[in-house]
């Protein structure tokens, strides 16, 4: 999504339905796709967010063009001294720190094709991904709770951007299946250290497939055959289309709010059902 998208969604969006009301929080890789969605929808919902990303000119202006509830941080998720510096940033601006999203991730495919199958893939190419993709959420979760105690919270939400990609195979993306299957666990070891702890601070994940985003864009490329690779992509989904940002923003603001409550521990996937088998797709006339 553009600048000029956002923009746009933030003067037409809902605004400050109270459902995060008062509350403070950190989206990270939220200059553009799914965090950019998240940022939005929670500044909609009432709360106060610091979008963080490597991206920065594209990420002060998503900030600005979402208005007062929103502002920015450069933050690279690989570097813990960064992660250090951020949330310091956070609890100075914010006041507090309530939610946060570890949404930064990769492909490994951003510069172009490349082999990340089983037997191809370099190791400088694994552990690219999942310096992203895993180290990233594991300093985010450390440092997270970290300012959470700080802020002495009494109703903290992490939400970790995972992917169906965790739960099962993908052989020609191996490290970002891998490192996403390893989101998925440490969400469950995060939940339980802080029910263990006593820290009133729940971790949960949230699970796409087949949204679009620029993430998709190496893979989809451009000209005419654009739209056939569109269609194999979600050609194994039950609902038959990419999902939207929107939608998986939806879900962050239930798990982010006291909505949420009594869930911690879980993941959510938002896949159009491909997890659940497959299923025949009936015409108009509800025969065949």
């Amino acid at each position: 999504m553009t600048t000029d998208d956002a923009k746009t969604r933030a003067s037409a969006g809902p605004k400050g339905d109270g459902r995060l009301g008062g509350k403070r929080a950190v989206v990270t890789g939220a200059a553009r796709g799914i965090g950019l969605a998240i940022a939005e929808a929670f500044v909609g919902a009432g709360a106060r967010v610091l979008l963080t990303d490597v991206l920065e000119d594209e990420g002060r202006a998503a900030a600005a063009a979402l208005g007062d509830g929103a502002s920015f941080c450069a933050l690279d998720v690989r570097d813990e001294s960064a992660w250090e510096r951020g949330m310091g940033h956070a609890l100075e601006t914010l006041g507090g720190l309530d939610i946060l999203v570890n949404n930064a991730g990769v492909t490994g495919f951003e510069g172009g094709a490349a082999a990340h199958d089983p037997e191809h893939a370099t190791l400088e190419g694994w552990r690219a991904v999942l310096a992203t993709n895993l180290d990233g959420v594991f300093l985010g979760c450390k440092h997270g709770l970290r300012a959470m105690r700080r802020s002495g919270v009494r109703a903290g939400s992490i939400v970790n951007i995972g992917s169906r990609s965790g739960s099962v195979g993908t052989p020609g993306a191996s490290a970002y299946a891998a490192s996403k299957a390893a989101v998925r666990n440490h969400t469950r070891s995060v939940a339980l250290y802080c029910a263990e702890q006593g820290l009133p601070v729940r971790c949960n994940a949230i699970e796409p497939a087949a949204i679009l985003t620029p993430l998709w864009e190496p893979m989809l490329g451009e000209g005419p055959e654009r739209e056939a690779r569109m269609a194999a992509c979600v050609a194994d989904c039950p609902l038959g289309r990419f999902g939207t940002t929107e939608e998986v923003a939806s879900l962050a603001v239930h798990l982010a709010s006291d909505e949420s409550a009594y869930t911690t521990g879980a993941g959510f996937t938002v896949d159009g059902g491909m997890l659940a088998g497959t299923a025949r797709v009936r015409n108009v006339t509800g025969e065949g």
